[in-house]
């Protein structure tokens, strides 16, 4: 048993080396600050705080509904299920490196008659029966992993599960922000709709106006088609408005997965000012590397690296051990006596000759998949430096944009009004007013869109930044 324990202590000892290239984690081909100057704002200290989505989503409503929807959207669910496939064939794959280790016990009962002749020439019989019990104990046919082919592999699928969880955790982060962006749109939507039946009942009572002036012969007929037009846009536009909340709200219980309360939905976009919180100051490019999508890149090179590791190892000869320890006696109760205990070690070396070149070509296959993924692990981070750039552009002038749509809706409200009541007292033309309706009409849509564009962004950086997600492949 000694000499035994010796084998498994020398087979674990010769498998320690491997045949890989070693991993340095590629410089980013980023700026090492986001753009400055011009539409982006000031740049603040550099740190890596993290972002969560219950920072800038401060609306209660809006937070149950992004809870509810990581429970029960089914695409988050498909990719934890990946996961957990990842997790099994890294577990598979794990167990190669160690012997399989099993005991098989067996009885055997036998059983003679031979016939005696006595010297008187009487025949009789004899009847033997003989027993034997055995019990086998050993691994059969353990690769040693002398050059790492399976510690390579290994590592190859623990890179897979790691990546599948960096990938569940972009879904996650998808999700969030899918959720959050449907909630705004509906409010968005709903605005427009209040905003159109709003016009609509304006345009109404202009239409009643101009007939009755048209009736009483002080204002033409143009004055009244004039008047149906705004009125029938915003009629037009209010059916429109009508089945876009519909088709919103459609769109939100889909990513939830379930029903949402008409109490948890946003009766505007204006309810939502002050409900979204902004992105903590002090970030830097180096965030990125730790954003979900940017960490699975990172270990898929990881595992395309380790692979080279198993196609080089290919090149050499595959050892295998038997070692069987067994005991065998004809009385049960002996088995475990000690006596008739014997126990084998047998190895063998295997190595083709000739493959056709399919090593050499399995290597070069390595090689070409790792410099495709380092090629995918640069984009995606490049991508990622784009998309945040983009957005810190937005958010550095949202808020000027913002204050100029107030102060056009303000003016073109009080233009509509000063406008009706010089109609009204017939100073000027009906197509004056006519002008101001419309220009306050699309000035209210305009606001409307802009409100949204705001708090879109806030969401567009929670996201670009990774989230609350925020991970690093070490």
């Amino acid at each position: 048993m000694r000499s035994f324990l010796t084998v498994l202590l020398c087979s674990a000892a010769l498998a320690g080396c491997t045949l890989e290239p070693t991993y340095v984690r590629p410089s980013p081909s980023i700026m090492p600050t986001w753009p400055v100057g011009g539409a982006y704002p000031a740049p603040p200290a550099p740190a890596l705080p993290s972002v969560s989505y219950r920072d800038v989503f401060k609306d209660p409503h809006l937070r149950a509904i992004v809870e509810r929807a990581l429970v029960n959207n089914h695409d988050l669910q498909i990719a934890m299920a990946n996961v957990t496939i990842a997790r099994g064939q890294y577990g598979v794959q794990r167990a190669q490196l160690l012997p399989r280790i099993g005991i098989d016990a067996g009885a055997s009962e036998t059983h003679t008659r031979t016939t005696v002749i006595s010297p008187s020439g009487t025949l009789s019989s004899q009847q033997n029966t003989s027993r034997l019990y055995g019990a086998d104990v050993g691994f059969s046919a353990f690769q040693i992993d002398l050059f790492g082919r399976l510690r390579s592999l290994t590592k190859v699928a623990q890179q897979a599960y790691l990546a599948s969880e960096a990938g569940a955790h972009a879904a996650r982060l998808t999700i969030v922000s899918e959720v959050a962006a449907a909630y705004l749109t509906l409010a968005t939507d709903r605005t427009l709709l209040a905003i159109a039946a709003d016009t609509a009942e304006n345009a109404e009572k202009s239409v009643k106006l101009t007939r009755a002036r048209l009736s009483g012969g002080i204002s033409p007929r143009t004055d009244l088609r004039q008047a149906e037009t705004v009125l029938d846009q915003a009629k037009s536009d209010l059916a429109n408005a009508r089945t876009l909340v519909a088709q919103d709200r459609n769109a939100l219980e889909l990513l939830v997965g379930g029903s949402v309360a008409e109490t948890d939905l946003p009766s505007s976009i204006e309810s939502i000012d002050g409900l979204l919180g902004e992105i903590p100051a002090g970030l830097d490019s180096r965030i990125l590397l730790r954003r979900p999508d940017v960490v699975q890149a990172e270990y898929r090179l990881r595992a395309a690296n380790a692979q080279i590791g198993a196609a080089r190892a290919s090149f050499f000869p595959t050892i295998s051990l038997t070692t069987f320890a067994s005991v065998a006696s004809p009385a049960l109760g002996a088995l475990l006596n000690g006596k008739g205990f014997n126990w084998n070690i047998s190895g063998a070396a295997s190595q083709p000759l000739f493959a056709g070149g399919a090593n050499l070509a399995g290597l070069a296959q390595a090689k070409g998949q790792r410099e495709l993924t380092l090629a995918q692990y640069q984009q995606t981070i490049e991508t990622a430096f784009r998309e945040v750039s983009d957005a810190l552009a937005r958010r550095g002038t949202i808020n000027d944009q913002m204050a100029a749509q107030d102060a056009l809706v303000a003016a073109a409200s009080d233009a509509s009004v000063l406008e009706d009541a010089r109609y009204r007292q017939g100073i000027d033309p009906f197509l004056n007013s006519l002008t101001t309706q419309r220009t306050l009409y699309a000035a209210r849509r305009s606001q409307a869109s802009t409100r949204l564009l705001r708090a879109e962004n806030l969401v567009t950086l929670y996201r670009t930044l990774g989230g609350d997600q925020l991970i690093d492949a070490q």
